[in-house]
């Protein structure tokens, strides 16, 4: 699409052109979603649309942080379950309970956190259990 619109050429022809050229080149079948219904064709209108969408492909959370470090927690323990060592189990357990102790300290705003540390060898204890009845 580097081509400029020639004189004496309309706008919209000259975009229309170029559009339907990329179109018969298959250039346009590669983009992700192609051929896919747009999965926001029956939500309703929604000014921050776009804000929502690049926060959740960011990764970022929309929770308040007591809520988003409870999540965070839960997910922990499903971590933990499913990890195959451990050193595993530690390093997770270690990385949570580092927030945790953290957010105690100095509590974030929004609701109560109600949360303490995992303890890790309870834990563990835990653990090695549900591996032994699988």
């Amino acid at each position: 699409m580097t081509d400029r619109k020639p004189p004496g050429v309309s706008f919209e022809s000259f975009v229309d052109r170029q559009i339907r050229q990329a179109a018969e080149r298959g250039e346009f079948e590669e983009l992700p979603g192609f051929g896919k219904p747009l999965a926001s064709l029956d939500a309703p209108y929604d000014e921050l649309w776009w804000i929502k969408g690049k926060l959740h492909g960011e990764g970022f959370a929309v929770l308040p942080p007591a809520l988003a470090l409870r999540k965070e927690a839960e997910d922990a323990r499903e971590a933990v379950r499913a990890a195959r060592t451990e050193r595993r189990v530690r390093e997770i357990l270690a990385e949570v309970n580092d927030k945790i102790r953290a957010a105690l300290r100095r509590p974030p705003p929004g609701p109560p956190l109600n949360l303490t540390e995992f303890d890790v060898e309870a834990v563990l204890t835990e653990w090695r259990e549900e591996r032994e009845d699988r």
